[in-house]
Order: structure tokens, then C-alpha cells, then sequence
């Protein structure tokens, strides 16, 4: 093999996945097309449950450096949505443009040795039971790498995904929009970052943000955009005729840096595996670019799958480990896809809707209400199954405030004796000694490697056993 798995696509994405795996010691290699960083940035945000992924392995802090601010709010279809009241450390969207989460991501892999080949593609691939034979050009000319993993994080329109011919089931687009980067000329160009507000109205709507540095990104559709072929270049008469309805008056156009058409295509592939091929990101879900979700619904992919795939690597993962990747995030992307059709069914301008969209708003004021929907965007409020365990509140959830920087699972026991239990997993889970209440009065909680509880019990039995061997693999011999 020339590498343990190799990552298609260096997004966010494939980034991610490939700091997990490096982390882990995994051989991983990165292909990206682009030969060069384009600079730009279709998201520009990180939601509260991405922050707190981020955080768990010390890479929050250098990307906060990075920040241009913070928002402690969400929006559903414009609806504003209040963070505050989450339970986590980070009651707050960061503001930060894609980009630069790639940089920091990128940069990091030289930490673990691992290569991002720029200018490389994809063009095919072939595998069998011992591993995926992937054909790459690149600028010295065609060539096969060899691997036990393929992983395709090559975004909506993945080759991975359409050589592997799994279906994508799922809507077309109805309606078209724009997003651009543009520079203005009048200097009308500063100013907070704020909430997309969204008002459908018959000419269409228009949302327009300033980045710093005199740009803009300006996201607009209207009856000029609808039937447009989605290949088609953005032009400056558009572009123009949006800014004509602007909120702030009449900015004037100097320069568009970037720009690009988008639908609200609705699609999501069947299976996240088929084999030895993964796919994670775009490449499994397409969805209209609604509250803020499609970076984050992706890093977190990521972050599922990279200690599972890491461990079936290193021949540690029980059987059904990596299985577990397809049945947790598979759930968690079609809810995704339906709160994002239901966002982009409020923003058709008919009065009907109207009335709909102030209907929703004041359900909203509700704290319960807007409880609710805020950890439905922000992600905290996902919980995967766990299967064969007792009930507790929270088993299953994601556990907050704590650090697991080394990507090992982690026992939180009342007493140090309670430790020995793990004993037998030591080399892949850690222990640390916590008061009870941490738990919400549970003695003793077993957390995954992406801070899921994945058991709770008031003392060392049987089920603990169960879950350890469950998520970590067998136990080893013990040496006294």
C-alpha cells in the first residue's frame, strides 16, 4: 500500500478527516484538484457543536485567531435563533470565512507528516477486498496510488460518488440563486458582521455582508436567476440590478472577485460506505444553504468518521465500528435536508408564506420554541444511538466541557479504583477521576473519541464490558 487511506478533496471536509487520521498515526494522503488555494469562501461560519469539536482536540483557539467575530445567534430562514441559552461553552456562531479554517487545517497536517497533493485528481478507481487502486493526474501525468480506504470529500458534484454509482436520491433545483464576492466603489464597504435577514418579495431577495477590506458577499435571487443553466457566468448587469435593491441605498460595483450559482437541490446518497470507499461531506448531501449548516454538517462528518476509520486501519475496531459511520450520520444528514426544504419553502413570496414567516417568528419568541430550533442548527442537539445500553439523559449526546486531545476514548469514574475496569483498553481509552454530579448524578460515563457518551452506570457491571469492547475493541491481557 502506498498510503492507509487516501483523502478526495481538500475542503474543510477532507482536512478535517485527515487531521483525525494523522492524529492517529493513520498514513493519509489529501488529493485536491485546484493546484493553488483559490482564497475563496462559500461558508463563513463555524456553529456552536463545530466549535466544540474543534476545541476537543486544541484546534479551536489558533482558528479563533483567525476570526473576523462572533455571533451569538443563529437564524432559521432569517428568524433569529438565541445561542445564549445553549449548554455549551460556545453559545455562539464564529465568523470566520472558509478559507481560513482550510489554511489552518492544511497547515496543521505538517504536524502529522501528512501530504495535501495540489493539482491532483481523481479520475477513477477500482476496488477489491484488500483495498482501493485510485488513478490520479496530476502534473507529472497519470498514475495509481494504492490504499486500504478510499474517502470521497470532494464536494456536491464527486467524482468518487459518481464512479461508485451509489444511488443520490433526492430533488432537483427549483429555485436559482447568486453568491459573490464583489469589491464596492463607493465605500459603503465596512461594517458589522451581522444575521442574514431575508424577506421574500416578488423582485426577489437580497442579503448583503461586509467581509473586511472593502468586500462584500452579496447572496441575491430573483425572477432573473430562475431558469438560468447553473454553469453560466455570473455577470455584471446582475450583479448590478441587485445592488439596485439593496437595503443601503445604491452601492456601486467596482470589481466581482468570485461568484457562483446554487439551487436548492435536495439530494443524499444511500449508503455513506460501499466497501472500502467512504464518502462525507458534500459528496453524501446537497442541500439549500440554509442557516448556516452545510460546512458544519461536513467537518462533523468527518469527525465522526475519523477515529472509526483510524481504528479499522490499525485492525483495533470491533466488528460494525465502521458500519456505525453510515447508521449515525446518514440519520443526522436527512434532518439537515428536511429543515433546510422547510426553510426554502418560507422564502417564496407569496402571501401566504408571508403569513407563515410571521407566524413561525413569533412562535420563536418562545424560549422553549427557540430552544428547540437552535440545537437543531447549531448541532448540539444530535444524539446517535446507542444500542444494548440502559437508558440515561445522556447517553448518546455529545458531553460538554471536556478536552480529549489525543482522540482516545476517555472513562469518567467517581473513584480511582473504578479506573481498573478500563484497565484492559488502556492503550485506547484514557481515565480521570471527576466528581459524580459531572454526570448529571451518574457514578461512571464512558465518552467516544468524538465526546459521545456511549455508557452510564452507577457502578462497574457487565453493560460497561459490553460498551468498551462495543466501541474500542477487545480487551488486552493485562499485566499486572
Amino acid at each position: 500500500m502506498d498510503f492507509d487511506v487516501i483523502v478526495a478533496g481538500g475542503g474543510p471536509t477532507g482536512l478535517l478527516l485527515a487531521n483525525e487520521l494523522g492524529l492517529a498515526g493513520v498514513r493519509v494522503v489529501v488529493l485536491e484538484r485546484q493546484p493553488v488555494r483559490t482564497g475563496q469562501s462559500k461558508a463563513l461560519n463555524l456553529q456552536p457543536r463545530t466549535a466544540e469539536v474543534l476545541d476537543l482536540r486544541g484546534w479551536l483557539d489558533p482558528i479563533m485567531d483567525r476570526a473576523v467575530t462572533t455571533l451569538p445567534a443563529g437564524h432559521f430562514s432569517g428568524t433569529p435563533l438565541d445561542y445564549r441559552a445553549l449548554d455549551t461553552r460556545f453559545p455562539y456562531q464564529v465568523g470566520i470565512p472558509q478559507a481560513r479554517v482550510e489554511e489552518f487545517l492544511e497547515s496543521h497536517l505538517a504536524e502529522f507528516g501528512v501530504p495535501v497533493l495540489r493539482g491532483h485528481e481523481l479520475t477513477g478507481f477500482r476496488q477489491d477486498a484488500d483495498g482501493v487502486t485510485v488513478t490520479v493526474a496530476g502534473p507529472a501525468g497519470v498514475r495509481d496510488l494504492r490504499a486500504a480506504y478510499l474517502v470521497g470529500a470532494d464536494g456536491g458534484r464527486s467524482v468518487v460518488r459518481k464512479h461508485l454509482g451509489v444511488g443520490f436520491p433526492g430533488r432537483g433545483g427549483r429555485v436559482s440563486m447568486v453568491v459573490a464576492d464583489v469589491v464596492l466603489r463607493n465605500g459603503d464597504t465596512d461594517g458589522e458582521w451581522r444575521l442574514p435577514t431575508f424577506e421574500p418579495h416578488e423582485g426577489g431577495s437580497i442579503f448583503l455582508l461586509p467581509l473586511g477590506d472593502g468586500v462584500h458577499r452579496i447572496l441575491f435571487g430573483g425572477p432573473g436567476q430562475q431558469g438560468v443553466d447553473r454553469d453560466a457566468p455570473v455577470t455584471e448587469d446582475e450583479v448590478r440590478a441587485a445592488l439596485r435593491r439593496a437595503e443601503d441605498g445604491e452601492p456601486e460595483l467596482r470589481e466581482i472577485r468570485w461568484a457562483s450559482r446554487f439551487t436548492d437541490a435536495s439530494r443524499q446518497v444511500e449508503r455513506y460506505r460501499s466497501g472500502r470507499v467512504l464518502l462525507a461531506g458534500d459528496a453524501a448531501h446537497i442541500h439549500l444553504p440554509a442557516g448556516g449548516q452545510g460546512l458544519n454538517l461536513g467537518m462533523q462528518d468527518a469527525f465522526n468518521l475519523g477515529w472509526k476509520l483510524a481504528a479499522e486501519v490499525r485492525g483495533a475496531a470491533p466488528a460494525g465500528l465502521l458500519d456505525s459511520y453510515h447508521d449515525e450520520r446518514h440519520p443526522v444528514g436527512a434532518a439537515v435536508l428536511r429543515n433546510t426544504r422547510a426553510q426554502g419553502l418560507l422564502m417564496i413570496p407569496d402571501p401566504d408564506v408571508l403569513a407563515m414567516r410571521a407566524l413561525l417568528a413569533d412562535l420563536l419568541t418562545g424560549p422553549e420554541a427557540n430552544r428547540r430550533i437552535a440545537g437543531m442548527i447549531s448541532g448540539l442537539d444530535i444524539r446517535y444511538p446507542m444500542p444494548d445500553a440502559p437508558v440515561h439523559p445522556l447517553l448518546g449526546s455529545r458531553l460538554p466541557a471536556i478536552d480529549l486531545p489525543t482522540g482516545r476514548g476517555l472513562f469518567l469514574v467517581p473513584r480511582p479504583e473504578f479506573g481498573d475496569a478500563a484497565r484492559p483498553w488502556r492503550d485506547r481509552v484514557d481515565h480521570a477521576v471527576v466528581d459524580g454530579a459531572h454526570a448529571e448524578g451518574a457514578d461512571a460515563v464512558l465518552v467516544r473519541p468524538d465526546g459521545h457518551v456511549c455508557w452510564v452506570g452507577p457502578e462497574v457491571d457487565d453493560g460497561l464490558r459490553a460498551a468498551l469492547t462495543r466501541w474500542f475493541g477487545q480487551a488486552r491481557q493485562v499485566t499486572p
